[in-house]
This record gives structure tokens, sequence and C-alpha cells, in this order.
């Protein structure tokens, strides 16, 4: 029986980076994985969706060629090239991560994992054949999948998850997305670009609502200005599939509505893939879809942990890093291990406009007793975004007004998934607003409109 010092179930973004942590902390490590390296982010997800979500920025690009002073006479799109493209990215993505086990010494195991007993996981390979191995340490990070909903189940063929969103054979003329959130307003967005009749169908009272309320406005107003048909505080009660397409069943605030359409796009949240994965066989514990871990992501059962999308805790590429790079760090017995702080986890939305945000909303902020300033500074008055084309959208900023502290941070417009680092480097490093404004930012840069929108809220504001 194989024995080693770490044992990772699973190799996503959680996985394969705590794999790599482990090795380079002296650990003898291994990395069990049923499909391709770099999980569902890397070949489902974060990556391959980035990859579609640019082809749509170019395709548009020459839509709007003549904005530019430019003039191109004839240009189509190819679908199925769009897609392909979006497959090969994950696959180079997913050798990537196959050179990074080869370079850090990671045994791979392929097949499917289950934790036996306390320090015995045992993998099932494609041939049906059960091997048992031992470990000091076993880690969960088996991630998560597409949720269905009761009265939505999807047959992978007009009812989809992103998944199957991602690889569609023919683009559809008319489709349904069933919620808001990243995933549904990403795919909403790409097949908007490409030609699609898209409508979004949300059950709460505005789209992206996990957002500054300000920032779902703007949001909102950017996506029907496209052609994005937004239906909030609606529901989809059931879909009839029996005809060639779909026609689905809405519930609205004025009654009942019914939308047909080619497919129903899915995106109401994930499962945690934490079935048949021997949790119940040796009394992990438990609660509402979550697997329950300490501040480390040890389970009650000593000697076997889980990070990434498995736990409590925003469902995020680079929060299941984190988590991760801080478990084996403790394991180590590595003196800079330190405990993630959750209050400053940066979000993004890839759409068009792009969102970014970390920390508190306003209403956030005013909930839990604070005396706010806020700042906002709009990309109309940016001259780079003008002069790239890209006005729309703007960055707003939340401080303490008797400590200075930066509580929250929200963009939205072209590149701030880029430009919101400097707000969580700020928060992490506890620098307050004329800090800021003392930091000389580059002109002409989209970043200035940190700058401005920091000075705005304390009344120092230059260009508006």
């Amino acid at each position: 029986m194989s024995t080693f010092d770490v044992i990772v179930l699973g190799s996503g973004p959680g996985g394969y980076v705590t794999a790599i942590r482990a090795s380079q902390l002296g650990l003898k490590t291994a990395i069990v994985e049923k499909e391709a390296l770099g999980g569902v982010c890397l070949n489902w997800g974060c990556i391959p969706t980035k990859a579609l979500l640019k082809s749509a920025q170019v395709f548009d690009y020459l839509k709007h060629a003549s904005d530019y002073g430019l003039t191109v006479s004839e240009f189509d799109k190819d679908f199925e090239a769009v897609v392909n493209r979006s497959r090969n990215v994950a696959a180079t993505m997913s050798k990537g991560v196959t050179f990074l086990m080869k370079k850090n010494k990671i045994e791979v195991i392929n097949g499917y994992g289950k934790v036996k007993s306390k320090g015995v996981l045992s993998v099932t390979d494609a041939n049906g054949t059960t091997k048992d191995y031992t470990s000091k340490n076993i880690i969960i990070a088996t991630g998560a999948r597409s949720r269905e909903l009761p009265n939505l189940p999807q047959d992978g063929k007009k009812v989809i998850g992103y998944r199957q969103a991602m690889t569609l054979k023919e683009q559809p003329k008319k489709m349904i997305v069933v919620g808001s959130g990243a995933i549904g307003v990403e795919f909403a967005h790409f097949y908007n670009t490409m030609g699609t009749d898209v409508t979004i169908v949300e059950f709460q009272d505005r789209i992206v609502p996990v957002e500054d309320v300000d920032i779902s406005k703007q949001f909102e107003k950017s996506f029907k200005k496209s052609g994005i048909k937004v239906m909030t505080n609606s529901s989809v009660e059931s879909v009839d599939t029996s005809g060639n397409g779909v026609v689905a069943t809405v519930k609205t605030k004025s009654g009942i509505e019914t939308l047909a359409a080619d497919i129903v796009l899915s995106a109401v949240g994930i499962k945690t893939n934490i079935e048949n994965i021997g949790l119940e066989d040796v009394g992990i514990a438990t609660d509402r879809d979550k697997i329950l871990v300490d501040k480390w992501y040890q389970t009650n059962v000593p000697g076997v942990y889980a990070i990434g999308d498995v736990v409590s805790g925003p469902a995020l590429a680079h929060v299941a890093s984190a988590e991760g790079i801080a478990c084996v760090e403790k394991i180590a017995g590595f003196k800079g291990a330190e405990p993630i702080d959750y209050s400053n986890i940066p979000a993004c939305t890839y759409a068009t406009p792009e969102i970014a945000s970390v920390g508190l909303t306003e209403a956030k902020a005013k909930e839990q007793g604070y005396e706010i300033k806020v700042g906002k500074f709009p990309f109309t008055a940016s001259g780079k975004a003008q002069a790239s084309g890209t006005p729309d959208g703007f960055v707003k900023v939340i401080f303490d007004a008797k400590y200075g502290e930066w509580l929250g941070c929200h963009m939205i417009g072209a590149g701030v998934t880029d430009m919101i680092a400097e707000a969580v480097v700020a928060r992490k490093l506890e620098t307050t607003g004329h800090e800021i404004l003392k930091t000389i930012h580059p002109h002409p840069t989209m970043s200035e409109a940190v700058m401005e929108a920091v000075a705005d809220a304390y009344g120092e504001v230059i260009h508006l």
C-alpha cells in the first residue's frame, strides 16, 4: 500500500494548488482525479468561459468598428470554431497542470476516490480496480456541480447546465437563462453578443443580487441596452420540452407568462460533490450540503481536511486555492501560516460590463452601524475610458468616516476585474482613504478612477 504525507482528493484550483504547496513544504504528496486535471475551473468553468467571452468581445468590436473610425466590410462568426477555441484553451491549461504535477514530484492517481477510514483513501480506476492508499493527511477538494431545481430538471439537451452551455453544437436562436449570478450573466452576455435572443429570469428583485445596489442598477441598464431582456421578481415554475423547443411557465408579480425558447440554461447555483466519497462511513460531519471544518479546514475527524466549494464560504477558485495553501501550511508547521480573512475576498464577474467588488456594500456598512463616506467616479469622466470607447460604469468606494478604514470597493466597467486588487491589497494593509489620495496613479488609466472615487468621498475630487 502506497503511503503519503498528504493525499488531495480533487484537482481543481483548490486541489492542485494545495498539492503543489504541500510538495514545496517537503511533504510527500499525491492527488486523485477522476477526470481531467484542473477540475471544473480549468476544464468547464473559469478558463473556457473567459475564452468564449473573449471571442464575443472581438465579435462585438467588429460590429462596432465604425465607432473607432474603421471600416470592416465583411465579417461573420463560426460558432463551432468559437467553441473549439475555448476547448483548446482549456486543454492547454489542463496540460499545464500535468506539467506542474511532474515538476513538483506529485503522484497523480487517476480514478474515483473515497475516504475509506482515517488515513486510508480507496481509489477505483476506469477498469473498476480499487486500490487503497494511506496518508497522514487527507484533504477533500471535490468541488461542486450545477444545482438542479425540482421544477427545472436538466436533460442536457433543452434544459442545460453550464457544461452543456460551453459545448453546444449549434447556437440557439432563443435562450432563457434562469438565475443572474456570475455564471448566468456571463453566458447571457456571451450568447446575446453572438446573436442569440436572451431572456434572464431572476427570483430576486434585481440581477447580480449579491452586488451593491448601484452596481445592479447599472448592470441591468447596460444589459437592457445590449438587447437582453431582464425579468426580476420572477421564477420558472415549470418547463415543457415535448415540442421542438422548450416552453417555460414563468411566475411574475403581475401573473403567469409563458416564454418559448430553444434552450433553457439553469444557472441557479451549485451543488457540492460530497456524496459517495465516504463521509458517512468515516463519520465526517456535514451541515446543509457543506463539510464542517475549523479555521484550518480540519474536519471533526483528525487528519481529514476539506477546502473549496465543499466548505462554507464563497465558492470561488481563488478562495479554494487560498484555503488549500493555508491548510497545508498549518499541517507542515509553516511559521507564516495564517487563517483567511473572509471579509477581504474579491469577487469578479466577466460579462460586459465587468463587475469587481470587495468588502461591504453601502447597505451592509449601514446595517453594521458604520458612519460612512461614499465616493463614486464615473468612467464617462475618464480619459482612458472615453478613448477606449468604454465609458459605461463607475468605481464606488465606502469608508468609515471615523477612522478612514476602507470598508468596501465596487466597480463596474471595462477591465475592472484587473483593477480590484488595488483595493484588496490596500484593505489588507489597513490603508486609509488619505493614503490612497496621496498615492500617485498613472495617467491616463482606468485605475485613476479609484483615486478619483476616493477623492470624491473626501470632497477633493478634481475631475467631476
